[in-house]
């Protein structure tokens, strides 16, 4: 009887030393509530009171009056149980739970030791996008003030451009927008470099950063390379439009006399214009290859090599291909006015052109093998072709053709 009685004194002596460590729990539990209750309330009126609601309307982040209150209203609940999450780990620790409380209590140290660091990141980036813009906006202004658009078509372009001429929206959209939004990429990288290393996240800020510092080292090379094509644009024009004129001055368009393929009509092949433009396309080639190799990436290094090493047989075909294109249409006509026959100059024409297709595919090394074959098989098809009809069906014509030849002989000799 004296154990239980004992028992029970011990129990109610625990309980009422414990009774003031609940009581307490609870006061600040009803502290809790009452000071979320009030958070909720004056978060939910002042932010309705600032005209918040109209802010958010008007940033887009609502389409409507009644979805911006919701928002509000969202925005109280959240700071409501934020509330609730402070008081908590310190009713956990007075109850003794402090298993439970201590990683509760250690997020609530790394979420608030980690706002400022996101509060600083977010003003650095804040500024930067603003002075970007501002600086973007002032390179715009003052590109299409210097009017760079009219500028660069009177370089580029063949076509003569008034003085006065005002681009339009489109034009200006070009390489105006282009330079400032370079300027705005160029300012903008090393501050977003900043703002994350601010953060001190290693495992997001580490990678993401020297990503950010590869692409900081490489627009000076980007920047070069840039210079180098425009500058090769500009000059392979210049050169282009010279040799050009050149060409013309020599008289070598007259050519196209020569190129009638019928005597009414007469071909407006521009040879010199199209020498200039082969010129034009090779030297800009050359420089887009320097300007690659500026850039110091491996891949468009290899490439530019091969397309370096396989531009003299490129150069070869088309040259190949256009002796065989120009001779065959002149000894084609040459044939078509001595003999007075079209169908032999054609067949002779069309011949030189077919051996000037395959030798220049031969010079490109297309197919080499399966180019000389298919050659060599149209060749030996048309001879033996040629062969049996003319040896079989056309005895009589070959007997009086060759008569006729006989004859022609005989009489340049007896002359």
């Amino acid at each position: 009887m004296n154990d239980f009685t004992n028992s029970i004194s011990t129990g109610f002596n625990s309980f009422m030393g414990f009774l003031p460590t609940l009581l307490g729990a609870i006061a600040l539990l009803i502290l809790a509530w009452i000071i979320a209750i009030l958070v909720r309330k004056g978060s939910q009126k002042g932010l309705k009171a600032a005209g918040f609601n109209r802010l958010l309307t008007k940033w887009g982040l609502a389409s409507s009056d009644e979805q911006a209150n919701n928002t509000i209203d969202s925005i109280s609940k959240v700071l409501y149980y934020l509330v609730w999450l402070i008081f908590i780990p310190g009713v956990l620790s007075m109850l003794g739970l402090n298993a439970i409380a201590s990683p509760i209590t250690n997020m609530f140290d790394s979420v608030l030791s980690f706002i400022p660091k996101l509060f600083a990141a977010a003003v650095i980036l804040a500024l930067g996008i603003f002075i970007g813009r501002f600086v973007k906006n002032l390179v715009y202004n003052l590109l299409i003030t210097l009017n760079i658009d009219k500028w660069i078509t009177k370089i580029t372009s063949s076509q003569e451009v008034a003085d006065d001429a005002t681009p339009s929206v489109e034009q200006k959209m070009t390489i105006a927008k282009v330079l400032a939004n370079v300027v705005y990429i160029i300012i903008l990288v090393p501050i977003v470099t900043v703002a994350l290393e601010t953060l001190q996240i290693r495992s997001i800020s580490e990678p993401i950063i020297m990503v950010l510092n590869q692409v900081l080292a490489a627009i000076p090379n980007v920047i070069v390379a840039v210079i180098l094509i425009g500058v090769g644009v500009v000059l392979a024009k210049f050169v282009g439009d010279l040799i050009s004129g050149l060409l013309e001055g020599t008289g070598i368009n007259k050519l196209n006399k020569y190129m009638k393929t019928s005597g009414t009509m007469t071909t407006t092949f521009n040879l010199a214009k199209v020498i200039g433009q082969i010129i034009q396309a090779i030297l800009i080639v050359f420089f887009v290859v320097e300007a690659l190799n500026v850039l110091n990436l491996e891949v468009l290094n290899t490439i530019g090599t091969a397309v370096i090493a396989y531009l003299p047989l490129v150069l070869s075909a088309l040259i190949i291909l256009g002796i065989g294109l120009m001779g065959g249409t002149l000894l084609g006509n040459f044939i078509t006015q001595t003999t007075g026959s079209r169908m032999s100059g054609n067949i002779i024409k069309y011949i030189l052109i077919v051996m000037a297709v395959f030798m220049g595919l031969d010079q490109l090394k297309f197919a080499t093998s399966i180019v000389n074959y298919a050659f060599l098989l149209i060749l030996g098809g048309l001879s033996v072709a040629f062969a049996i009809s003319f040896g079989i069906g056309g005895r009589e014509f070959a007997k009086r053709q060759l008569e006729k030849i006989e004859a022609k002989v005989e009489k340049e000799q007896d002359k």
